[in-house]
């Protein structure tokens, strides 16, 4: 198979793909890789470093899409993007659907066979391509609300773990799951006053656990919900349901109960955000400020630091995408139904329950359309 991985061309995006040496397991396999130029210089991969992996090189985006049978990257495709897909290709990425409408007309559009990695999932009910930039989130998002809770950078002027005599930063982490764990394990390090809130008895059982007595952990009813936002210095909205939109659970008015220069930092951006006011922004531009209180809500937060998001990336994927080579995506996803599970739309049709019902689609399962031709 010809495997095709273009350079990103998301702002601020530095991850690739593939690495140098996932290409030099895919031509060990008997395929082919061809690789846009600079595709790795984000990861300080030079072209020589792929051509050595064995892979050929093309001078552009367009090329790759033209010549690709597989579409292997890591951001949603871009319009421009999008308009090269064609019937019967196969793209493999983070897609993040369900909150965006216009995305996933031109991919149904397209014809092209569209897998996601955050909705494959494995034996334990995980999502394991989500998982390593889950956790990078997570470490990120403690950093990031820690830089935006600086004066100079609009916050209240706190350091997050304190100093003797001085009390800590408080800092909220709504959810329990992948990234808020690992956001835990980050605010804890850094001493800061640390309360988690989750609904999910084994989840709650398992922080506690874990923390003991470092963190407050707290089953998330709406009257401690509303309590826990308006004492805290930093929240950090950690919650996921696989291929849906993230629930809004703090509106706005709740902005108004917290202390001037507060920030929230929207991991669940990609899936529409779980605060009211949250909307996208670059690592460029990372914050704006609503009501008094400041907003991190950027949309590819790994891809701040690219060199260990797509090597912890890559190490996920590409037994996946040595699947889809070897043996053809219609079988690899027959044989496969965790693999299966990332399907989210093929040849016109949404595949993805979740996704189906967060844009109104109807729902055509995948298994139709593998028992088709």
């Amino acid at each position: 198979m010809l495997i095709g991985v273009p350079r990103e061309i998301k702002p601020q995006e530095f991850r690739v793909g593939l690495t140098p040496e996932s290409v030099a397991e895919l031509v060990h396999h008997g395929h082919r890789v061809l690789v846009q130029t600079q595709a790795g210089a984000g990861i300080g991969a030079q072209d020589q470093d792929y051509q050595a992996a064995g892979a050929e090189l093309a001078a552009d985006a367009a090329t790759v899409f033209a010549r690709g049978e597989l579409i292997v990257k890591v951001k949603e495709p871009q319009a421009v993007e999008r308009a090269w897909l064609k019937p019967g290709q196969v793209l493999f990425t983070y897609l993040h659907l369900a909150p965006d409408p216009e995305q996933a007309r031109d991919l149904l559009a397209s014809g092209a066979v569209c897998i996601a990695y955050e909705t494959v999932t494995d034996a334990q009910g995980g999502l394991p391509l989500l998982r390593p930039m889950s956790q990078v989130a997570g470490r990120l998002a403690v950093q990031a609300g820690a830089w935006a809770l600086q004066a100079g950078n609009g916050g209240r002027g706190l350091l997050l773990g304190g100093v003797p005599g001085v009390a800590p930063a408080r800092v909220l982490i709504l959810g329990g799951g992948v990234v808020g764990f690992n956001a835990a394990q980050m605010a804890v390090g850094l001493q800061a006053d640390l309360t988690i809130l989750d609904r999910a008895p084994a989840v709650l059982e398992r922080l506690a656990n874990h923390f003991g007595a470092s963190a407050r952990v707290l089953f998330s009813s709406r009257a401690v919900l509303e309590a826990q936002v308006a004492s805290a210095d930093l929240v950090i909205g950690a919650v996921l349901i696989p291929g849906a939109a993230t629930p809004r659970l703090v509106n706005r008015a709740q902005l108004a109960t917290m202390n001037p220069g507060a920030v929230l930092v929207d991991v669940a951006i990609d899936q529409g955000g779980c605060f009211e006011t949250s909307r996208p922004t670059t690592h460029a531009q990372p914050t704006y400020v609503v009501d008094g209180i400041v907003h991190y809500c950027v949309a590819n937060m790994p891809g701040a630091v690219p060199r260990t998001s797509a090597y912890a990336l890559n190490h996920a994927t590409l037994p996946a995408v040595l699947a889809l080579a070897d043996q053809g995506w219609r079988r690899a996803l027959a044989d496969d139904p965790h693999l299966r599970a990332g399907l989210n739309c093929c040849a016109g049709r949404v595949t993805h329950p979740a996704v189906a019902a967060a844009l109104g689609y109807d729902l055509t399962p995948a298994q139709t359309l593998l028992g088709e031709g």
